[in-house]
């Protein structure tokens, strides 16, 4: 089955919530045969090199410090994920079957998140917009597209939780309670500039 994400419209405290995506361009062999090696569940030191390598050479040395790649057995539909905070990119394992393109491609799909919002520093931004966009310009993968289109398989979980926007009413099903402070994104946008404002939260409006 193929599925095809798109970004969810809403904020985390103050913090733009996605899905991550990817696509394909080239690894050097060395790196990927050492993750083989090592197998596909933890930290991958010859990624981290990768990324420390490439943010470097876009003067993002203090990123590159910080920046850690690990392959995580827990992601099933998501080819990659990006946290900011963490200076983290986890790769979903099943990235393997699909070759060192792949693999590549989807890590720097992730590193133009982390390298976008380091350009802006504490302002926000879309996790698909021109930030980004600029930023996998500069990572070589100008054409990339928000979401990847590999054959993941993944579970269909009824959604049980229906949380609406007080503004503009827009609904959000959710399978699992939300536990965090989160705002309707295009209100946001629309009337604070893409900041979170508690005017939006999102109020749980059915449970079933």
């Amino acid at each position: 089955m193929i599925r095809v994400f798109k970004q969810l419209e809403f904020l985390i405290v103050g913090q733009a919530l996605r899905l991550p995506i990817v696509v394909p361009a080239p690894l050097r062999r060395g790196a990927f045969a050492a993750t083989e090696r090592r197998g596909y569940s933890g930290r991958d030191h010859a990624l981290e090199e990768k990324s420390r390598t490439l943010l470097r050479q876009l003067g993002a040395a203090k990123l590159a410090r910080d920046v850690r790649v690990e392959w995580n057995p827990r992601m099933k539909s998501a080819a990659g994920r990006a946290d900011y905070r963490e200076r983290l990119i986890s790769l979903n394992p099943l990235l393997r079957d699909h070759g060192i393109e792949e693999i590549d491609r989807t890590l720097r799909h992730e590193l133009a998140h982390l390298l976008a919002q380091f350009r802006v520093g504490r302002r926000r931004i879309a996790p698909h917009g021109p930030e980004w966009r600029e930023a996998c310009r500069a990572l070589d993968i100008a054409a990339e597209a928000r979401c990847h289109n590999l054959p993941f398989a993944s579970k269909s979980f009824a959604p049980r939780f229906i949380y609406r926007c007080p503004n503009c009413r827009q609904e959000f099903p959710r399978v699992r309670r939300i536990r965090r402070v989160i705002a309707c994104l295009a209100c946001c946008r629309k009337h604070n500039g893409g900041d979170f404002d508690p005017r939006f939260r999102l109020r749980l409006s059915a449970h079933c």
